[in-house]
C-alpha cells in the first residue's frame, strides 16, 4: 500500500516538473527548462514501476 501512495505522490510530483519544464505552467525558476522536463519524466517513470510493482503484489496476495 505504502508502494502505491509513494508511485502516485512521484507521478503527481513528476507531471509537475514536466509541465514547469515545458513552461505550460509559469511562476518558477523551472519554468522553460528542459531539464526538469526530462527528470520529471524520468520521476513519472519511477512512480508508475512502483504502482506496478504495487499492484502485483497486491494481486498476488489475493490469489494465495
Amino acid at each position: 500500500m505504502v508502494r502505491g501512495i509513494v508511485g502516485l505522490v512521484l507521478c503527481a510530483v513528476g507531471g509537475l516538473w514536466i509541465g514547469q519544464g515545458t513552461g505550460a505552467i509559469q511562476g518558477s525558476m523551472m519554468s522553460g527548462r528542459g531539464q526538469y522536463a526530462v527528470l520529471g519524466a524520468v520521476v513519472v517513470v519511477a512512480g508508475l514501476a512502483l504502482l506496478a510493482w504495487s499492484w502485483r503484489t497486491r494481486k498476488r496476495d489475493r490469489t494465495s
